[in-house]
């Protein structure tokens, strides 16, 4: 868990902080000049060079101000504060010059720690800082908030992560907007959501499957369909993962949890759309009433999927997700979720993939990535692998015995559960990352959130 959001980021109204000077390495040699010779020791000292994420401590007086390196002074990117939120000491800090802009995400983002099972929670004051903007406050810390809300879910075990607690979540986001809350389980979910009921039946009672809807807004407004996959545990069924493939398996209900996040920033902004937000939560379990290779599963569509491959699990509950989205006829679906290794042999774990039916749809979700710095990547839908999704027995497999596009072809069978002519995103996202960066810590990650939050902003606000 991570301090108050409100803490981190504060209105510059004068008050005593300390300062922080950008410098690129143009400009370190102007402003090593401009230093006692006492100050230039301490730079040297310290071996500032002005390289990214550098950053030095200086003596001035009775106190202290901090030198850090950009690639650009006059252009910051989301990250580069991203190392000093993280590790300068607790304390109010504020731009020499300029201010801060976007690089307030990464500022208060760094500074987040999941410390739900320490015994000794490490205990440090806030790093804040300072910003003039005061507008820009609210709707970045709403980010970091929404971006939070995937880290804690995500890096949550699957037994205090499972379908129940999922559903908490989204209640909890519904008292807070006074949106409408729909669960349905039991026989009911067997009847109108059958692969999510077959796809989650063999786990324990306490963990049992169930499709999450949640509905806010005026109806008059365009509808916006969220769909998020989620899958709290995934053992690969009875074609079981080994020990190592199940290692990470509890980040596997990371499309619900930006689902999530996302439905969150659209009702705190208030963006003029009805939302529907849906949220199939089921754990893949082994147990004698598990789904079988062989078996042919009815969908809420009315295609048959028959069972390839039980760890292709993902796919079957999105399609009774999409499903149901795609009846109230939205102007707009978007879909995210840990679906295939390929994705990640294809781009690595900080690229999600994008695939959409519409180029101006991927084109506004990739600039509205680039431009706050969560960017993602287009993989193809090519109608010419639709025939590896071809059955002998039903109207389409829910996994392709090749080895080929593994990413593409997941993402086609889902298209399958999209009515025709519906305007259409699917992330296929990673929801971890393996390796620390600025701004960044090692762990549950949003991935494809915020670009899709941004383009969402500028399509409906």
């Amino acid at each position: 868990m991570m301090t108050d959001r409100n803490a981190l980021i504060q209105p510059d109204k004068d008050q005593p902080a300390t300062p922080i000077h950008l410098i690129g390495k143009d400009g370190l040699d102007t402003f090593v000049k401009g230093l006692s010779a006492p100050q230039r020791a301490a730079l040297a000292a310290q071996k500032f060079e002005g390289g990214g994420y550098e950053h030095a401590i200086v003596p001035e007086g009775d106190g202290w101000f901090v030198v850090a390196g950009v690639a650009n002074p006059e252009s910051l990117s989301s990250w580069c504060l991203g190392k000093l939120g993280e590790i300068l000491p607790a304390g109010t800090y504020r731009l020499a010059t300029g201010d801060p802009g976007k690089a307030l995400f990464g500022w208060a983002s760094g500074q987040y720690r999941f410390d739900r099972y320490r015994s000794e929670a490490k205990a440090e004051g806030p790093r804040v800082l300072l910003a003039r903007a005061v507008k820009a406050i609210s709707p970045v810390l709403a980010e970091v908030a929404a971006v939070n809300l995937v880290r804690d879910m995500v890096n949550t075990p699957a037994e205090d992560m499972g379908p129940q607690e999922i559903e908490q979540r989204a209640e909890m986001l519904a008292k807070a907007h006074k949106a409408e809350l729909k669960v349905t389980r039991g026989d009911a979910l067997e009847r109108e959501f059958p692969m999510v009921h077959m796809v989650g039946r063999a786990a324990a009672r306490s963990h049992s499957p169930r499709m999450i809807e949640l509905e806010w807004g005026d109806a008059k407004h365009p509808r916006l369909a969220i769909v998020g996959k989620g899958v709290c545990f995934d053992s690969g069924g009875l074609d079981i993962k080994p020990s190592s493939g199940m290692a990470l398996m509890k980040k596997d209900m990371g499309g619900a949890a930006h689902a999530l996040a996302l439905a969150s920033l659209v009702m705190e902004n208030h963006l003029p759309v009805r939302l529907h937000l849906l949220v199939p939560a089921v754990e893949n379990a082994v147990a004698g009433n598990a789904f079988r290779p062989g078996d042919v599963l009815k969908s809420r569509a009315g295609l048959s999927v028959e069972i390839t491959n039980t760890d292709a699990e993902g796919r079957l509950i999105l399609g009774d997700a999409l499903a149901r989205a795609g009846e109230e006829k939205p102007e707009l679906i978007v879909d995210f979720a840990t679906l295939t290794g390929a994705a990640r042999s294809a781009l690595g774990p900080d690229l999600p993939a994008l695939f959409a039916r519409r180029d101006d749809t991927a084109h506004a979700l990739l600039d509205a990535g680039l431009e706050v710095d969560d960017a993602c990547w287009r993989l193809p839908l090519p109608d010419a692998y639709r025939e590896w999704l071809k059955s002998d027995i039903a109207d389409l497999v829910n996994s392709h015995a090749n080895a080929f596009a593994g990413a593409s072809v997941a993402a086609l069978f889902l298209d399958r559960f999209v009515p025709e002519g519906t305007d259409w995103a699917h992330f296929d996202t990673f929801a971890w990352r393996p390796v620390a960066k600025p701004g960044r810590p090692k762990g549950g990650e949003a991935l494809g959130l915020r670009a899709t939050w941004a383009m969402l902003a500028q399509r409906f606000a």
